[in-house]
């Protein structure tokens, strides 16, 4: 049995790009690989020095690795434009035979972006801008159209592009996103929606809402909410006690998250983790409980 929207489960890493150790972020793709989970995603802040460039790290991951799928967690729009990022992610999901995933985002730390040459966007702006992107990359991969590509926009005015390459696999697009507008926009263009639980202000429950936005645009678009997968980045640390949420031993972990699935439709859950046992552990321990909670709990 799967979640409310119908997807089956997908447990992943959200992993820091640190570039000292030089190793350590493609090290945790290998044990996440290993350890069968699903997928490895990874922070695209290209402003932050500190941190490898997460589109050649996305490269070098899926050379070390065999089995697991890989996304930016999540791509920094305002300094990766659409149709040259349409082709990378197309070359790199050939490369790797079918594992390249696009999480995407309309941006945010302007100061960064700015410093960097990039753009400063109001929220509309962003929100408009990632629309047109997400159209220009879609009709990048539409290999089966014969005509260039030709779309004018207001933040990115493509004429006569060659389509192609074509993905190995139908790429997902999924979009992090928290406000009403862009949540509109997951409903009516995206195939995934991927927020972080820090950032929502009123905890877990906020989901529902968010859900009846994603779901009303999906309608109101011709599509199906179901289309729409939904993630949910989540943190937190084994203990031997309940301190609470994702605080504690992963049968109470496993409890937690089943709950979260079968509440709110949520079919992904990717740990932040830059830490080998609690990688292993949610891959051993966790993951595994949890398709078999929510297959019970569903069936009763």
């Amino acid at each position: 049995m799967k979640p409310a929207y119908g997807h089956d489960l997908l447990f992943g890493t959200f992993v820091t790009p640190t570039n000292h150790p030089v190793h350590q972020a493609v090290e945790q793709a290998v044990v996440a690989d290993r350890a069968g989970l699903d997928l490895v995603t990874f922070q695209d802040h290209p402003y932050v020095p500190r941190f490898h460039d997460t589109s050649t790290l996305l490269a070098y991951a899926a050379a070390r690795t065999e089995r697991v799928h890989l996304a930016a967690n999540v791509t920094n729009l305002p300094l990766r434009p659409p149709a040259v990022l349409a082709r990378a992610i197309a070359t790199l999901d050939l490369l790797s035979g079918g594992r390249i995933e696009l999480g995407i985002g309309a941006g945010a730390f302007w100061d960064g972006v700015v410093g960097m040459g990039g753009p400063r966007r109001t929220p509309g702006e962003s929100i408009e801008a990632l629309e047109e992107a997400i159209t220009i990359i879609r009709g990048i991969w539409d290999t089966g159209d014969r005509s260039v590509l030709s779309t004018p926009g207001k933040h990115y005015d493509v004429q006569g592009a060659k389509r192609g390459p074509a993905p190995a696999h139908p790429v997902g697009i999924w979009v992090g996103a928290y406000k009403p507008r862009i949540l509109g926009l997951v409903g009516r263009a995206a195939d995934g929606w991927l927020p972080s639980i820090q950032y929502l202000p009123g905890g877990l429950t906020d989901l529902t809402e968010m859900n009846r936005h994603i779901d009303e645009a999906a309608s109101a678009a011709g599509r199906d909410p179901s289309d729409i997968r939904r993630f949910l980045n989540i943190g937190g640390h084994f203990t031997s006690q309940n301190h609470g949420f994702l605080q504690g031993p992963p049968a109470q972990w496993a409890e937690e998250l089943t709950e979260v699935a079968l509440t709110y439709g949520t079919s992904g859950f990717l740990l932040a983790s830059d830490d080998t046992t609690l990688t292993e552990a949610f891959a051993a321990e966790v993951a595994p409980a949890v398709r078999e909670q929510v297959a019970r709990e569903s069936e009763a």
